[in-house]
């Protein structure tokens, strides 16, 4: 089912610590935009979260991390982590081009800085290859 999905996704998430201890979870607009799906596939995804004790409701807020089930690591491993997760699973499949920095910015609510750290490690691992003036696209699949 497509919240299960939606909702192991999102865990995935809160185990790399891309969204850390106390921070806001994206909207729930911004996550049926993410995902493509509606507003109540979305709520039946975090609710599941909500009971599995990973996240809470903060009335006129929205929806928190209440604990990270890893240590904490530097937040550009785990943005690294994440988009390598997206092409193992095919989410970003060869060829595809990768979002621009300030996307991946405004996404993952870090500096520009610590975006390219992250690129840096994929492109390192063989995952990701800049075309000048083009982006930045997923390699062959080894």
């Amino acid at each position: 089912m497509a919240y299960q999905r939606i909702a192991s996704i999102i865990k995935d998430r809160v185990q790399a610590c891309v969204y850390p201890d106390g921070a806001l979870l994206p909207s729930e607009a911004a996550l049926c935009r993410e995902f493509g799906v509606a507003r109540s596939t979305i709520r039946r995804a975090l609710g599941l979260l909500e009971s599995e004790g990973l996240i809470v409701v903060i009335p006129a807020k929205g929806r928190a991390v209440k604990k990270c089930l890893r240590a904490p690591q530097y937040l550009y491993s785990a943005i690294a982590a994440d988009l390598r997760r997206k092409i193992r699973d095919r989410e970003l499949r060869m060829g595809d081009i990768i979002p621009s920095e300030a996307a991946l910015c405004r996404r993952y609510a870090v500096s520009r800085y610590t975006i390219r750290q992250a690129l840096a490690l994929l492109q390192s691992d063989g995952l990701i290859a800049v075309k000048a003036g083009s982006g930045r696209f997923v390699c062959p699949y080894p």
